[in-house]
């Protein structure tokens, strides 16, 4: 009999076995997946095809798009990985990683104390036109996906006199976007997919200038669903397709409609304008600390 290091590799919808009845709830009660958090997010979020992307803003941030059955391997500093094995097939995923997404808000709440809870974030951002040029690029940590650069440091750019607390605010918010639609071209250019239908999940999604700043920013439409803790309802997607409680993915997509869809208003032009100048904002905290 030949010697086995590691368990066999399973399908993630399967019957792994069961638990021992006499510790919970009296019964054996089958284990009918094992799933990472940002692939089981992508499945809660019903992105079963190719093209597909749920974003997740969280503390820090993931993105990750289905790219079917084929890998796709990034030119641009995007993750290739494995989405799920079901059906008899595997597919596959591209993953972006933020480090610093819902932290941005906790830091002007905790740190700055200039908000006292995220809705006076949404409250404040809300009540302006734009930021009158000022840009916060949250690099506390150095930057991820696509710059992968552990030496830049936040920074806020643009101050003048009439710079304030609002302004600063909603710079924060409009830094999370930013940083999303960085990683959005980079799937784009890796998997030759143009049509993307985004999905978006985690606790900051509930901000809606946030979203709606977000399909401005990209240019298309973005779906919330009524439940933003998508990773927990993927686990259990997965769970119930194994066990025979759902029979097949059509089923799920009944419980996967969206709370809101918030849809691009923005002109192109001032769209194509902002995002220079949050690329020139990053262009400037690069390489910043000492190696």
């Amino acid at each position: 009999v030949p010697f086995r290091m590691l368990p066999k590799p399973m399908p993630t919808c399967s019957v792994y076995g069961t638990t021992e009845g006499s510790v919970f709830f009296g019964e054996e009660i089958p284990l009918g997946g094992s799933v990472g958090d940002q692939q089981s997010a992508l499945f809660g979020q019903a992105c079963f095809s190719e093209g597909m992307v749920k974003v997740t803003y969280g503390t820090g941030g993931s993105l990750m798009m289905n790219t079917g059955c084929s890998p796709k391997i990034s030119d641009t500093g995007m993750l290739a990985s494995i989405a799920w094995g079901l059906d008899g097939k595997v597919e596959y995923a591209l993953e972006g990683l933020l480090y610093v997404v819902g932290a941005a808000v906790q830091w002007l709440r905790d740190e700055l104390k200039i908000i006292d809870s995220s809705d006076e974030a949404e409250n404040y951002a809300s009540g302006i036109d734009g930021t009158d040029g000022v840009y916060f690029v949250p690099a506390f940590v150095g930057l991820a996906a696509p710059y992968w650069d552990p030496y830049a440091r936040g920074a806020l750019l643009g101050l003048t006199r009439g710079s304030g607390r609002k302004q600063i605010v909603r710079a924060t918010l409009e830094s999370i976007a930013y940083q999303i639609k960085d990683v959005i071209l980079c799937m784009q250019q890796d998997s030759g997919i143009n049509d993307i239908k985004l999905k978006v999940d985690g606790g900051a999604c509930r901000n809606n200038f946030l979203m709606q700043f977000q399909a401005d920013i990209l240019g298309f439409e973005i779906y919330r669903p009524k439940i933003v803790d998508t990773t927990a309802v993927g686990a259990a997607f997965f769970a119930g397709l194994a066990t025979g409680f759902w029979s097949d993915k059509k089923e799920l997509l009944r419980s996967c409609e969206p709370d809101r869809t918030f849809k691009p208003a923005m002109e192109p032009e001032r769209r194509d304008a902002l995002y220079r100048g949050w690329k020139k904002a990053v262009s400037r905290v690069g390489d910043w600390a000492e190696h």
